[in-house]
């Protein structure tokens, strides 16, 4: 491959992306997406080749490196097309609508997505990484750039072919069949088909790799808080103490990586992501309240110890992600030789950490080890206490390697996410600092990442990425809720309503019920990304589910019922035929099935409040009203309270209202006693 220099322009030089400035030096012509781009492309009539990855991607890195950085696959590039490369980060919308098109195309999605367009931006053909040489089937990314190029210019039937039945396939998708009734029975059936599906060697759902996957853990958890039925907790708690002892967490700095290669979780791909920890942490948190497990609850505490050591920005907020690689190796911040054990811990201590997290001579990996406690080795109390001091020790030595690469950058939607765990894991675990490190997150968010009443997406370096999508008002709005139920504080309620409008204003779909994952008013794309599916993250639409049935009850508001309904109606009828990729949504319609409306109410309310609480924040509802009036006319407690003296709680469920609970430690019965 020739390696010749060529003249060429990057402009990605002022972007605020760190996965947009690492390519900042390419010799390809970045652009980053927007109008200027796609007119350039009509006015050369180019095709498009748009190149979609991330910071802590590992395969992104391998092909920048193959054939970004060599200067004759720049000059291909260069020549043939107009390149667009984008954070699927910071633009999940545009994501979202290429890989669906690849998808439709038979094609496995993942990234680095690679895509060919029209000059107008249409989808035609496309891949994930392309090999530099032609190898194991897969041709070289010359050969793809020369032949895609060749087609456009000299059978451009072929094109407009692939093109026209690519958008009437994706048109096609987005239509909503008949529509779907899911009850409690329903959702307890299909979660015992899911158990089905659950590895009882190893956790986690049969197979490799293997995804923490958070969302159908917190659907089985829920099927055991339905039905009591054990065996849903003990799936999910086994699931989870694999986890907590395999590769996958850090043993020495904490948080979890994305995935794990193998069906043990020993061996993870190395990137740590804000998401992932975020969805972790409530899990750890309810495993810990309800089994009383220690382990959990270190791993909950040491999780956050790594978000604020690691992954907070000088002003609050959180960071995106830590990448897989650092010094151009995947994981080789964390892997030690047994040599290295030893030469920082001596040979007693060495020895004695050695057998306590699979360290060998040989190594448990590619001739390095990571550190693991899936061996089930005996530990005592005592053993414990020895080694904690022994892993900070190794954390030290760890802190004068080279750094995997940090992604700083502020999105809105994983933020959000991660507020409202550490809220409702305090909520749990008692740790008081968590709630403040929530509220100047999200104090930030509200006062940097805004304009108005509208969010935005991604902020770096003062530069803030706006309009936002759909996803960061539905996670914001449940951050505001979760600070509101903790807090009783009114303002964070308000805020949460007014995100509500907005996305109600801006994104609602009236022909087929749900949001658009962009706004309105924002840039045009070939078409408005409607997805319902989960993917890394709950869909928005499901979160949004779950924020309108907490806002009828915390606003005294029956239409935001009423929106919640509608959008059950709208997305399960279109997602009958694959629930699986819809359990957040599921999850949602679990709490407006079950929500238990605990009023806390009288003089000493925040007493009562408090106590509810500590009950599992996945299917209660806690609000205040001092005096009957603070509540909504309609409410069924309203008359209750108004004939009580004093301080009680009032546990409601589907419109019926306990008597009054006059000790805050008898809450919880009440509420089980409602059931």
């Amino acid at each position: 491959m020739s390696t010749t220099s060529s003249t060429h322009i990057n402009r990605l030089a002022h972007a605020t992306s760190p996965y947009l400035l690492q390519h900042s030096h390419n010799p390809v012509d970045w652009r980053e997406w927007g109008p200027e781009a796609l007119a350039d492309a009509k006015a050369q009539n180019k095709p498009i080749l748009l190149s979609v990855g991330y910071a802590a991607c590992h395969w992104c890195h391998v092909m920048a490196h193959e054939s970004f950085e060599d200067t004759g696959i720049a000059a291909v590039m260069n020549e043939l097309f107009v390149n667009i490369k984008v954070d699927r980060e910071e633009r999940p919308d545009i994501d979202q609508i290429y890989m669906s098109a690849l998808h439709l195309l038979g094609e496995q999605g993942g990234w680095p997505l690679t895509m060919f367009l029209t000059p107008a931006g249409e989808p035609v053909w496309g891949g994930t990484y392309f090999p530099k040489e032609s190898k194991y089937g897969r041709p070289a990314f010359t050969d793809v750039l020369r032949e895609v190029a060749r087609l456009f210019k000299e059978e451009p039937g072929k094109i407009e072919q692939n093109r026209a039945a690519l958008l009437a396939r994706l048109a096609e998708k987005a239509r909503p069949k008949d529509k779907l009734v899911v009850g409690t029975r329903e959702l307890d059936s299909y979660a015992r088909q899911i158990g089905n599906m659950f590895d009882g060697v190893h956790g986690g759902m049969r197979g490799a790799p293997k995804f923490p996957n958070p969302p159908i853990l917190e659907f089985m958890w829920r099927a055991g808080m339905r039905s009591h039925d054990t065996r849903f907790f003990d799936t999910i708690a086994f699931s989870l103490e694999r986890m907590c002892e395999g590769g996958i967490y850090d043993h020495l700095g904490g948080g979890f990586s994305r995935y794990s290669v193998d069906e043990r979780w020993l061996v993870p791909h190395f990137e740590k992501m804000l998401y992932d920890n975020a969805q972790l942490l409530e899990l750890l948190a309810l495993a810990s309240a309800r089994t009383g497990t220690a382990l959990f609850a270190q791993r909950a505490r040491e999780t956050v110890g790594w978000l604020k050591r690691e992954m907070t920005t000088a002003e609050g907020a959180f960071c995106a992600s830590l990448d897989a690689d650092s010094e151009g190796e995947e994981g080789k911040f964390y892997v030690w030789s047994y040599d290295e054990v030893m030469h920082v811990l001596g040979a007693d201590d060495g020895t004695f950490f050695a057998r306590h997290y699979d360290v060998t001579p040989d190594g448990n990996f590619e001739g390095h080890n990571i550190l693991n406690r899936l061996n089930d080795a005996e530990r005592t109390v005592s053993d414990d206490e020895r080694l904690a001091p022994l892993r900070e020790k190794l954390l030290t030595a760890r802190e004068k390697r080279v750094r995997p690469g940090l992604d700083d950058k502020v999105l809105a939607d994983w933020n959000g996410l991660m507020i409202a765990a550490l809220v409702n894991a305090r909520t749990l675990l008692g740790e008081g600092e968590w709630i403040a490190m929530a509220r100047r997150a999200f104090d930030f968010i509200a006062t940097n990442m805004t304009k108005g009443d509208r969010l935005g997406h991604s902020w770096r370096g003062g530069k803030l990425l706006y309009p936002g999508l759909a996803s960061d008002f539905a996670a914001m709005t449940r951050a505001a809720l979760a600070l509101h139920e903790a807090s009783g504080e009114r303002a964070y309620l308000e805020r949460a309503l007014a995100w509500q409008r907005e996305l109600d204003a801006h994104y609602f779909d009236a022909e087929r019920g749900g949001y658009y994952l962009t706004a309105d008013d924002a840039e045009g794309l070939v078409l408005r990304p409607h997805s319902t599916a989960d993917e890394a993250v709950p869909n928005h639409n499901a979160i949004t589910a779950g924020n309108l049935v907490r806002l009828a009850t915390l606003a005294g508001d029956e239409q935001w019922r009423k929106k919640a309904d509608a959008l059950f109606d709208g997305v399960l009828s279109a997602a009958s035929g694959s629930l699986f990729a819809h359990v957040a949504l599921l999850n949602a319609l679990d709490l407006r099935l079950r929500a238990a409306e605990i009023v806390a109410a009288g003089p000493d309310a925040e007493s009562f409040a408090q106590a509810a609480l500590k009950l599992p924040f996945l299917d209660r509802i806690v609000l205040r009203a001092a005096k009957a009036v603070d509540l909504a006319p309609s409410h069924p407690a309203q008359a209750k309270i108004a004939a009580t003296q004093g301080s009680a709680a009032f546990v409601c469920i589907a419109e019926t209202c306990s008597l009054p609970v006059t000790k805050p430690e008898d809450i919880a019965g009440a509420v089980e006693g409602m059931r």
